[in-house]
């Protein structure tokens, strides 16, 4: 992993903050749709980039400079975010293209040009960009409905690049580092949400406990997620025969899903703090645990794709979020909370348990960020974004 990779996750986070203000604008399934459909261009352009550095040795000044202009494309898009479906779509979808553009431009001197133009991250905007720049030359319903098109077509491209193009592996150390790396920026946004909404008013008892529920909820999953989940993904893609297709699984998909459960967790949290000895109202009970559940029941798909075996206990521990909503309009917050974090702390003991009867234990390497797989990085036709 590079020091410009970490630059340029600096304007990621930055458009992480954005999708909560946006969320917590408007808590309703058009909201929660609305948001989404912004979220995965963002996420797209992330996930091109990681698989550049990933195929690319990017010493050179060209690959270096390129990802910091990279980076400035987040930001502005990170910028338009918050009116993106007002007077800011345009230059919004134009700092996504540019990116986007760019990001092609940096591949075409590895890849043939006819692939890299019709298969993977690098080409795919050429079919998607047109739909995103009449989207915003337009206004109300008929920009939602073109850019969700467009999104479904990105989230759609890798499994149709699969039949166009043979596929090589990736370096699974540098991948799932990078992926690792998303989740920490998501939970530290969810830190910054929570500490953000606490500083606007007096810190009373009930709102430092607030605020101590709302860390352990984010420790636990943080917990869950590193230490019976990253190891096994690498684990994983070391041995699977067919490495693209569960890279794309377990990596691509699922943790589109995981940073979207963990953004809406983040604003259900924000909700709670300023009142925790209130019920929540039910959108925002809806965020919290219909956060968690998503969290927690993607966490129990990974494992059946690596395995093909059913988490039984992420499942039970996902329902369990799921049927505790309803409750949480009619319990104080923080107690609910404190129910939440109940539940993921039992699935993680309950893990330990299972891992230790196996002879296993928690790979504690994979915390730390290390070198790149000593693999070649030759020229490649992935189609992952």
């Amino acid at each position: 992993m590079t020091w410009e990779e970490l630059f340029f996750d600096l304007a990621f986070v930055f458009a992480l903050t954005q999708f909560s203000q946006l969320l917590h604008e408007d808590h309703s399934w058009v909201g929660i749709g609305r948001t989404f459909i912004l979220f995965v261009p963002v996420y797209w352009a992330w996930g091109g980039v990681t698989l550049y550095t990933n195929q690319r040795d990017v010493k050179a000044l060209l690959d270096r400079a390129g990802i910091l202009t990279l980076g400035l494309s987040g930001l502005l898009m990170a910028l338009t975010i918050p009116r993106a479906y007002n007077d800011n779509g345009l230059l919004f979808i134009a700092a996504y293209l540019a990116g986007r553009a760019l990001l092609a431009g940096l591949a075409l001197r590895h890849v043939p040009f006819g692939r890299a133009l019709f298969v993977g991250p690098y080409g795919f905007f050429v079919i998607t960009g047109p739909l995103l720049v009449a989207g915003a030359l337009t206004q109300g319903a008929a920009r939602v409905v073109l850019w969700a098109v467009a999104a479904m077509i990105d989230l759609l491209s890798p499994w149709v690049a699969a039949h166009l193009a043979v596929q090589g592996r990736a370096q699974p150390a540098h991948y799932t580092h990078r992926y690792g790396l998303l989740i920490i920026l998501v939970f530290g946004e969810s830190v910054i949400q929570v500490g953000a909404v606490a500083v606007d008013d007096k810190l009373t008892v009930s709102r430092l406990a607030a605020v101590m529920a709302a860390y352990a909820l984010v420790s636990v999953l943080w917990c869950a997620y590193f230490g019976y989940g990253l190891s096994d993904f690498r684990r994983a893609l070391e041995v699977a025969t067919d490495q693209p297709s569960l890279r794309r699984a377990i990596l691509v998909y699922s943790h589109l899903f995981f940073s979207f459960g963990i953004i809406t967790i983040a604003v259900g949290l924000g909700d709670m703090v300023p009142a925790p000895l209130e019920p929540l109202p039910p959108r925002e009970a809806m965020l919290l645990f219909g956060g968690c559940a998503l969290f927690l029941l993607t966490f129990a798909y990974v494992y059946w794709r690596i395995h093909r075996m059913i988490a039984w206990r992420r499942i039970g521990a996902g329902t369990a979020c799921l049927l505790m909503a309803p409750l949480a309009t009619l319990v104080p917050a923080l107690a609910m909370v404190v129910s939440l974090v109940s539940v993921v702390v039992v699935m993680i003991v309950a893990e330990e348990l299972a891992m230790r009867r196996q002879g296993g234990e928690p790979d504690h390497a994979m915390f730390e960020i290390g070198p790149r797989d000593p693999i070649d990085r030759g020229p490649s036709t992935e189609s992952d974004a």
